[in-house]
């Protein structure tokens, strides 16, 4: 019984990071200082990351236009293409490159690779070549983080014929985490979790992110995070953040049910 109770003890935690926004454009010192100290307490780190900003560039640069519903890009035929070239070909080698000088062993992964999302089309009426992810391969990530690796996974996948696809980068690392069985989520952003009358929510609810999608406090981009946080919720991982590069905002809970 003693063993046993050790072996839970130092069995790892398991931390998702996703990235999004002004992150990508360079992480400070601060950033993987605490990186290094999760991993130096046991924790095994899957990074993800989108890429909005350079992906509005390069659309800008080819004269292509986009637009957003519901938090999603709606992304065109020709918009997939630049997006798959900048967030594989640009900004993931890029913030590995950077993983790896701050000495953090990490490797640059997409849903392409070694079958890692296997994606639908989510609604081509509505957003184009946008995709719903059906399955993860875990086993591969398993592999990766046994070997002291840290996977760095861009959103972008493509349907079983190989068209590619892009994937809001809040529900890649939600789906990530529910298939690791990750003891937290954590949401890293230029806003310091969610703001409700100029106000920085450090404690929240998921009756709260309903009650507040419905009035219209929570609105845009923050709606797919806050949807993220709320399927990992119901699927039992424990703890969800939505935070800035000081990996401090929101805590979001469960809602406490008291008899």
């Amino acid at each position: 019984m003693t063993t046993s109770k050790s072996t839970q003890h130092t069995a790892p935690k398991r931390i998702v990071i996703k990235l999004g926004g002004s992150m990508l454009e360079g992480l400070n010192e601060n950033f993987f200082a605490n990186f290094k100290e999760l991993q130096a307490a046991g924790n095994e780190l899957i990074i993800v990351h989108g890429g909005g900003l350079a992906i509005n560039k390069a659309l800008e640069k080819n004269g292509v236009t986009s637009t957003t519903i519901n938090g999603f890009r709606v992304t065109s035929a020709e918009a997939i293409s630049i997006a798959q070239s900048t967030l594989v070909g640009q900004v993931n080698p890029a913030l590995v490159h950077q993983l790896n000088k701050n000495g953090i062993a990490a490797i640059g992964l997409s849903g392409y690779d070694g079958n890692l999302l296997a994606c639908t089309i989510l609604d081509e009426a509505l957003y184009g070549f946008v995709g719903e992810i059906k399955q993860v391969n875990s086993a591969l990530l398993e592999t990766l983080l046994a070997n002291g690796i840290t996977p760095v996974i861009s959103s972008i996948s493509c349907t079983n014929d190989g068209t590619p696809l892009n994937i809001n980068a809040d529900t890649v690392a939600s789906k990530i985490a529910l298939a690791i069985k990750a003891e937290s989520l954590q949401l890293v952003t230029d806003t310091p979790g969610i703001k409700i009358e100029g106000q920085v929510q450090q404690v929240v609810t998921s009756s709260d992110i309903t009650y507040w999608i419905s009035s219209g406090d929570i609105y845009g981009g923050m709606i797919p995070k806050v949807t993220a946080a709320l399927d990992c919720l119901a699927a039992g991982i424990p703890s969800i953040q939505i935070v800035d590069e000081q990996l401090k905002g929101t805590t979001i809970l469960h809602q406490e049910v008291f008899a």
